[in-house]
């Protein structure tokens, strides 16, 4: 995976039939979280429920769907996205929340995820996050590279006693590798 990932899009000839619309490497490059983070944009959508339709498919095979002058990273309300990404060892660290709920599976290698409360969860090949807008960083503190799959599915801002919990990344200054 440290090439990229294969992506195999299905859909439908003019007259209904199944098909394979592409098979391409999806390369993988920077996240721009900062260093021994890399990874590859699979899909993204920009609606619910999301269009299978042919006029769809060109903005969600760019893998970051463009909307109001920002990419749909997360929690523009209404999109998913999907991607791959590897955790080199020491990597940059990256503690941020978004407004969505994530599925994050481990694909390989092995991974911590920290919470603002101090928790740290160690997790291994298969083991899956369900991350509900909580603030947490993943540390890879192994020999070898961690690759996570990601499923980014927009949500409400968690609200606690009045106060919202919205999406925030750190400053340059918190992208230091651990």
């Amino acid at each position: 995976m440290a090439d990229g990932v294969r992506r195999v899009v299905t859909g439908h000839s003019i007259d209904g039939t199944a098909m394979v619309l592409s098979d391409e490497l999806i390369a993988s490059v920077s996240r721009q979280v900062g260093a021994g983070i890399t990874g590859s944009e699979i899909w993204s959508t920009a609606e619910m429920p999301v269009s299978n339709s042919a006029d769809a498919l060109s903005s969600q095979l760019e893998g970051f769907v463009k909307r109001f002058n920002a990419y749909n990273y997360v929690g523009n309300g209404e999109g998913t996205a999907f991607r791959i990404t590897t955790f080199a060892p020491g990597h940059a660290r990256f503690t941020h929340r978004t407004e969505s709920l994530d599925y994050a599976i481990v694909l390989s290698g092995s991974i911590d995820m920290e919470l603002d409360d101090g928790n740290v969860v160690s997790l291994n090949v298969g083991d899956v996050v369900v991350q509900r807008g909580t603030t947490h960083t993943w540390l890879n503190k192994r020999a070898v590279p961690a690759v996570m799959a990601f499923i980014l599915i927009d949500a409400k801002a968690v609200v606690i006693n009045g106060q919202s919990f919205s999406t925030f990344y750190p400053d340059a200054s918190d992208l230091r590798a651990r």
